[in-house]
């Protein structure tokens, strides 16, 4: 991506922090800021608080101005008519019109995309997958979102909300996901799943280190099974085996050059990535499995800030991601 490329505007939605940020065309995020969403509040106030974090980046960016403003949310939402129908991270946000809403604010054009899918592009340009043509995005953090790049362009489905692949199914008829389906990766991946599970453990009477905590976090649990911690380990072991099993499908499917997981959960590393890899590669298609690498993402809490940076600058150029 060429460096002459004009400053655009990030801004990113989630359910418990509103950030922004001024993107360059390097990828570079300047005048970050983040404030907490208070989501109760509901749409109104939430958005004049955004676009007012997003004055203040662009301020403390020292740009003269920007071209463009792109949005990352999670969905469903429309990204050809910029309107965020239903989040469900965000109770009450009913079909806003969120791109015309930002583009009255700042007197630029504004596009809209799915965080995940944002988070995918923003790695494939600028973190772990620079250079690969074929993609797959997979962030574990409060829920499990994704996307894929294919050939060099970024799948978004026939209705925009393509690259759902913490739906994939791991386990019919098993733990319900907030999706309302049972069974999926989310379910048994997350880091809600991961100390759900711990507490559900420990309530039924199996000792664990983990009862010292009240409650027990994804990252306690991924300590207490590096510690050796036999509940522990029984919840990490599960979780692994269901992003191997849904990879496993997934690699199969798109054969990917690279697996790129990021989010929270993967703060454990290896602890992750070296069971989830090797399921992958002992399970594909031999072909599949000989193609993927596996790595951790590399732009950590800015992904998705810089994933709707590089929306808003494919937005000024014309480029289709």
């Amino acid at each position: 991506m060429e460096n002459d490329l004009p400053a655009v505007l990030s801004l990113d939605i989630g359910g418990t922090k509103l950030a922004a940020g001024v993107v360059t065309g390097d990828g570079l995020i300047h005048g970050w800021q983040v404030t907490p969403t208070r989501r109760e509040e509901g749409p109104r106030p939430v958005l004049t608080r955004l676009f007012d974090l997003g004055r203040k980046a662009v301020a403390e960016a020292g740009v003269p101005e920007v071209a463009a403003v792109g949005i990352s949310c999670g969905g469903p939402l429309d990204t050809t008519t910029g309107i965020l129908e239903c989040p469900p991270h965000l109770p009450g946000w009913i079909d806003v019109p969120i791109v015309s809403l930002a583009t009255e604010a700042f007197g630029v054009p504004a596009a809209l995309e799915n965080d995940a899918t944002a988070a995918a592009l923003g790695e494939f340009r600028y973190g772990a997958g620079r250079g690969t043509s074929t993609m797959i995005y997979l962030t574990i953090s409060t829920g499990v979102g994704g996307g894929s790049v294919i050939g060099g362009r970024l799948h978004r489905g026939a209705a925009g909300n393509g690259g759902e692949l913490g739906h994939v199914m791991v386990r019919p008829g098993g733990r319900k996901c907030s999706c309302g389906r049972r069974g999926c990766l989310e379910a048994y991946a997350s880091g809600t799943s991961i100390a759900e599970r711990a507490r559900e453990a420990l309530a039924a009477g199996h000792p664990s280190s983990l009862s010292a905590l009240a409650p027990p976090t994804a990252e306690d649990v991924s300590r207490a099974a590096e510690a050796g911690d036999p509940l522990a380990i029984e919840v990490w072991d599960e979780t692994t085996w269901a992003l191997g099993t849904a990879l496993t499908d997934l690699v199969n499917a798109f054969e990917p050059e690279l697996v790129v997981l990021g989010g929270g959960v993967t703060r454990s590393g290896a602890r992750l990535l070296d069971p989830v890899a090797a399921a992958v590669a002992r399970d594909a298609m031999p072909p599949a499995a000989r193609a993927a690498r596996f790595t951790l993402a590399e732009l950590g809490d800015g992904v998705c800030v810089v994933g709707a940076g590089a929306v808003a600058h494919d937005l000024v150029t014309g480029a289709k991601a």
